[in-house]
């Protein structure tokens, strides 16, 4: 397993439980891009990253992401099929997709994420097939 595949999934074994809270993995200037969804964007910086965690616990209670698969894209990039739950905050109603994060590690940390609402768009975009 690749550095960078077990530096993905280290993050994921912490959001898969809930821990939201650790970002030594991103670096300072990381780039955080949202493809569709609620509020698609991009966000710079770790005080970026955490406006969109923010964002997401303002809206979405007990949220987990959990990996479903892994694939090293090249010697840079791993993209995470997901799964997100939650349960909105103010209409209770249970919270589920399918999606896709793309991770781009450079010297050991996280320069770039890039996180598709539509998991058939990022294979689409990516040349890959589900």
């Amino acid at each position: 397993m690749s550095a960078n595949l077990e530096l993905v999934r280290s993050i994921f074994a912490a959001i898969g439980c809930g821990d939201y809270a650790e970002a030594q993995w991103a670096d300072p200037e990381i780039e955080y891009v949202t493809v569709g969804g609620p509020e698609p964007g991009t966000f710079r910086g770790r005080a970026g990253l955490a406006e969109v965690m923010r964002t997401l616990f303002r809206e979405v209670e007990d949220l987990r992401t959990e990996a479903e698969e892994y694939r090293e894209l090249d010697g840079e990039r791993v993209l995470v099929l997901t799964r997100v739950f939650g349960q909105g905050k103010l209409s209770g109603v249970p919270v589920s997709a399918r999606n896709a994060e793309v991770f781009e590690v450079h010297e050991a940390k996280v320069t770039r994420v890039v996180v598709y609402y539509e998991r058939d768009r990022a294979l689409a975009d990516l040349g890959l097939e589900g």
